[in-house]
């Protein structure tokens, strides 16, 4: 699929640069850019419950390797320790 944009003189700079960056020809960088930063649920725009979902697992990846810590941290007083 072929579409055009009309882009205004500062980002059409900042894409130019970080294609250069890339060692990429500008519009094959924005091709990647796209394909890489749109996101992969739906496609209309409209999130369903198995969108969000998903969207949590992928945000969450990773963490059930952080500590759990107790429930004291959250007090108040663990907040303002050097004012009581």
């Amino acid at each position: 699929m072929t579409i055009q944009i009309e882009l205004d003189a500062e980002t059409q700079a900042r894409l130019t640069v970080l294609a250069a960056r890339n060692g990429m020809a500008l519009e094959k960088y924005a091709v990647e850019f796209l394909r890489e930063n749109l996101p992969s649920y739906g496609g209309t725009g409209i999130l369903k419950p198995g969108d969000v979902d998903q969207m949590t697992k992928v945000m969450t990846a990773g963490s059930e390797n952080l500590p759990v810590l107790p429930p004291e941290v959250n007090d108040r007083e663990s907040y303002y320790e050097d004012r009581w």
